[in-house]
């Protein structure tokens, strides 16, 4: 494959650049996830594609070579797998990422968490859901067993999509974020089995999820990620649109808290790990807007 004409026709600005077809796509994002593209290449077709932006027909093809090339979990009989990706860690509010899974276990839907963490500012998800008792597994035979046993699992990247994996790595190298990091919220290891949690952090992103999603005939619940994690903001929840085989519905609009007071905790591992402990006892109350995503994706689950 060729790629000099590609970054011909995508690296000419924002506003000069041509985008790709489905097909051509496909075909250079396969490239990339193989390791075939040489290292400069490599660095010019993510900065094209992040000065361009992708349309949602290039998303489709780089779903599409994902697709092809990512392994696969079982998932018990019953609801359907919710997916939760883990990316971004706690900045300055506390995660409560897991306390959402959690949740969901306890009304028995399964649910797995993927992704990976390289910010050495931000406090690992995957840190702090081992303080809450769910360790990460060596292998998909491991999460697979976790899921029918306890209903939760986590899972690094690597060993889902290696190729993606070590296109996310690129971000400590170039200093940006990537293509990849859109696809990673996308990824599907439970494929017909899954409903997934697509936290958008650029409202600019969102038509294009919804499209591509549709496009699948996806089951999922598309919203405003909090701090990049695929959590309901305390305060403030997001529009909350689930998707069943495609078909769109706003689940819950956008609403305003102003009493929820849990984004004033520290999000440092021991604070952040009490504050959901004492949120799954009872002595703390759980949020609303948790609440209501908690709803809809079990919801999302059964009806799937």
């Amino acid at each position: 494959m060729e790629f000099a004409p590609i970054i011909k026709e995508i690296g000419r600005g924002a506003k000069g650049a041509r985008s790709m077809d489905a097909t051509q796509a496909e075909a250079l994002f396969a490239a990339l996830l193989d390791g075939l593209v040489p290292d400069m290449e490599v660095g010019a077709i993510l900065l094209a594609l992040r000065i361009k932006g992708e349309t949602p027909e290039e998303l489709a093809g780089f779903k599409a070579a994902l697709d092809a090339r990512t392994r696969q979990v079982d998932v018990p009989e019953g609801p359907c797998c919710v997916i939760l990706p883990a990316y971004n860690g706690a900045r300055k509010h506390p995660n409560l990422m897991p306390l959402v899974a959690l949740l969901l276990a306890r009304q028995n839907i399964p649910v797995l968490i993927q992704g990976r963490h390289d910010f050495d500012a931000r406090v690992s998800p995957f840190k702090l859901l081992e303080a809450l008792g769910v360790p990460t597994q060596s292998s998909l035979q491991e999460a697979s067993g976790a899921l029918a046993t306890h209903r939760i699992a986590s899972l690094r990247l690597d060993l889902i999509a290696r190729g993606l994996d070590w296109l996310l790595s690129l971000r400590l190298r170039l200093g940006v974020r990537n293509c990849g990091h859109t696809l990673a919220k996308l990824l599907d290891p439970c494929k017909g089995r899954s409903v997934r949690v697509v936290p958008v952090t650029h409202p600019a992103f969102m038509d294009a999820m919804e499209t591509l999603l549709a496009q699948e005939r996806a089951t999922a619940l598309l919203m405003r990620g909090t701090e990049g994690e695929a959590y309901a903001a305390p305060r403030r929840r997001p529009r909350l649109l689930g998707l069943s085989h495609g078909i769109a519905e706003v689940l819950f609009e956008q609403a305003e808290f102003a009493g929820e007071e849990t984004r004033e905790e520290g999000c440092e591992l021991e604070a952040n790990a009490a504050l959901i402990h004492n949120m799954l006892t009872g002595q703390t109350p759980v949020p609303q807007p948790i609440l209501d995503q908690v709803s809809a994706l079990a919801d999302l689950a059964r009806r799937a």
